[in-house]
């Protein structure tokens, strides 16, 4: 062998072939591709998502309670009737009626109130307000339209006595009840009492439900709504009562024949003491004021 035939040749190197210009435009496809997908997904889930608020805004709106308030004062006027507690026969609505009446309740309460003599809470005196919020219904300010502990205490204290010794009706049943309801007591009657109340709290402030229970309650002697009593027990305007006049007043619809002062004084003087009582353990009055309006003459108009 000679020195060449022993000399080894250097191993040759394969060369990669290269992809060239084709592999690069099919690498910058698919990034575009991606990229494209990746704008479709992004703009599909912004269009869900503003189609979801619309839904949204227009569920609210459309369920809102006002709003359909809104809606059924744009219809025709519901036929005028007195107020349950001032009729001897009462009308019972159809179900279709009924079912007018809960999704409209601002509608069928325009129908029911008499606005002659309407006398709006800015124009009666704020210790008549309170009175009444301290007898009647303590949580008022608290509950929507029924009150879940007074009804279970009133349930306790039923069973105790083996008969209905108290009631935990609350001034927006109260409402409801002089409004719309007879007093039959049934299970059908109650739960559209609960529902009307609960429909009435949707759609009306608590200052607005006070005035329209103020205006509508009977306080004896024939006097219907604050406004007839005031001028007919004390010949006075609702803005004038003093606390004396106003505790008595708010006194008088848990009874109205035996505890109107024209029925029996003395009856009268005992339940506006319970009344002011109430508003003192409430914080409404102290104790000094409370006892000096127990005192205090009042003086009553003669009897019509």
């Amino acid at each position: 062998m000679t020195e060449e035939q022993n000399e080894q040749s250097p191993p040759k190197r394969r060369r990669r072939k290269s992809t060239g210009t084709k592999g690069t435009k099919g690498t910058k496809k698919r990034t575009a591709r991606r990229k494209s997908t990746s704008k479709k997904r992004t703009g599909l889930l912004c269009l869900i998502l503003v189609l979801l608020v619309f839904v949204l805004c227009a569920g609210t709106f459309l369920f809102f309670p006002r709003t359909w308030q809104g809606i059924g004062l744009l219809l025709p006027d519901a036929e005028r009737q007195k107020p349950a507690n001032e009729l001897h026969e009462i009308y019972e609505p159809d179900a279709g009626e009924r079912i007018i009446r809960v999704l409209f309740i601002r509608r069928a309460i325009e129908a029911r109130l008499n606005r002659s003599d309407y006398v709006p809470i800015d124009r009666i005196a704020p210790d008549l307000g309170r009175a009444v919020v301290a007898v009647e219904d303590r949580r008022f300010y608290t509950h929507m339209g029924f009150d879940a502990a007074g009804m279970a205490r009133a349930a306790l204290v039923n069973i105790q006595n083996g008969r209905i010794e108290e009631g935990a009706s609350t001034i927006t049943q109260q409402l409801v009840k002089n409004l719309f309801l007879a007093n039959d007591q049934t299970f059908t009657r109650k739960a559209e009492e609960l529902l009307l109340a609960l429909d009435i709290e949707l759609a009306y402030t608590k200052p607005e439900i006070l005035e329209m229970y103020l205006n509508v309650v009977y306080y004896g002697a024939g006097f219907y709504g604050v406004g007839a009593a005031s001028e007919g027990y004390y010949g006075k305007s609702p803005d004038a009562l003093d606390l004396p006049e106003a505790s008595m007043l708010a006194g008088i619809p848990n009874a109205p024949s035996t505890l109107s002062p024209f029925v029996d004084f003395i009856a009268a003087k005992k339940r506006q003491a319970i009344v002011l009582d109430a508003m003192e353990s409430q914080n409404y009055i102290d104790r000094r004021t409370a006892e000096d309006a127990k005192i205090q003459p009042l003086i009553l108009r003669p009897k019509p």
